[in-house]
C-alpha cells in the first residue's frame, strides 16, 4: 500500500500564490508517477499536473500551464505543486494521487490522498 498526505491548502486571494505538498509513504517503489487533481463542488475531478518518476517528465492540464509547477524531492518523499496567479476558478479540493503511468486520468491512479482545500477569493 501507498499512503499520500496533502498539506498546504488554505484561503488565498486572486493573483496570489500557494504551494501544496504531498508526502508519500509505504510501498512507494511500486508507483512511478505522482499527480495532482482537483475537484470543485458540482464538477468532475480533473487532472492538474503530474510527474513521472522514471524520467522526471512533467505534464500539465492546459488550464494551468504557465501558472503551475510540479516538482519532487525524492529525499523527502514529497511532491509539490506550486501555483501562481491563482484565479477564483482554481478554487477546489486538491488531491494527490499515485500510479504507474504518466497520466492525468483518474482511472490511472491507484492511490489517493484525502485532499486539501484551496479557496481563492476574488
Amino acid at each position: 500500500q501507498v499512503q499520500l498526505a496533502e498539506s498546504g491548502g488554505g484561503s488565498v486571494q486572486a493573483g496570489g500564490s500557494l504551494t501544496l505538498s504531498c508526502s508519500t509513504s509505504g510501498y512507494t517503489y511500486i508507483i512511478y508517477s505522482l499527480a495532482w487533481f482537483r475537484q470543485a463542488p458540482g464538477k468532475e475531478r480533473e487532472g492538474v499536473a503530474g510527474i513521472y518518476g522514471l524520467d522526471g517528465n512533467t505534464y500539465y492540464a492546459d488550464s494551468v500551464k504557465g501558472r503551475v509547477t510540479i516538482s519532487q524531492d525524492n529525499a523527502k518523499n514529497t511532491v509539490y505543486l506550486q501555483m501562481n496567479t491563482l484565479k477564483p476558478e482554481d478554487s477546489a479540493m486538491y488531491y494527490c494521487a499515485a500510479g504507474r503511468v504518466a497520466s492525468l486520468r483518474t482511472e490511472e491512479c491507484s492511490y489517493w490522498g484525502q485532499g486539501t482545500q484551496v479557496p481563492v477569493s476574488s
